[in-house]
């Protein structure tokens, strides 16, 4: 059975790479500079905060990360969803994601190497919750979807140069507001 969601109107972005590529950043500056009406969709906290669980075959959290996109999505929201989201375990759930939504939808690789991902991890809040062996045996090298849509950016991609890349390739609407305008509301 193929589930529908969203609307013509709404967009889906896909951001996806390995754990230091630059995900959540890129993904909170986009919904930041887009204003309201965007659903923030982060991977680690439904799988790791949420279900407290592992990245392993079998789990929930593929079905709880659709489940959510989708409930945005019906109730107009633009979604930005973010993480590793391996191709192996969620190939299946982000096909059903782009084959069932309504309206534009744009899947996004950061293909960055594990060594620049180990420099990035540095300079993370996080880098004292996991060491650089535990993200080697996380790393997937150039774990593309490889859809002819798809968007791959390289590790030379600056933050700026992603956002407005990605802004730009999905159609997302602009706020016309500047960055520091928009005050974030608890």
């Amino acid at each position: 059975m193929r589930t529908t969601a969203g609307s013509p109107d709404t967009i889906l972005v896909c951001i996806r790479g390995n754990s230091g590529s630059g995900k959540s950043s890129i993904a909170r500056d986009l919904r930041r500079r887009h204003g309201r009406g965007y659903a923030l969709v982060e991977q680690d906290y439904l799988r790791r905060i949420l279900l407290r669980e592992r990245d392993e075959p079998g789990g929930a959290a593929p079905a709880l990360i659709a489940q959510t996109v989708r409930f945005a999505l019906d109730h107009g929201y633009h979604v930005v969803l973010e993480g590793i989201m391996h191709t192996s375990r969620n190939r299946g759930m982000l096909t059903g994601l782009r084959d069932g939504h309504r309206g534009r939808s744009l899947f996004v690789y950061l293909d960055v190497s594990l060594p620049e991902t180990l420099r990035r991890h540095l300079t993370r809040p996080q880098a004292g919750e996991f060491t650089a062996d535990h993200m080697s045996g996380w790393y997937a090298a150039h774990d593309v979807l490889g859809w002819p849509d798809e968007l791959v950016l390289s590790e030379s991609t600056t933050l700026e140069q992603a956002v407005k890349g990605i802004a730009a390739a999905a159609g997302l609407p602009q706020t016309g507001r500047d960055d520091d305008a928009f005050p974030i509301v608890p």
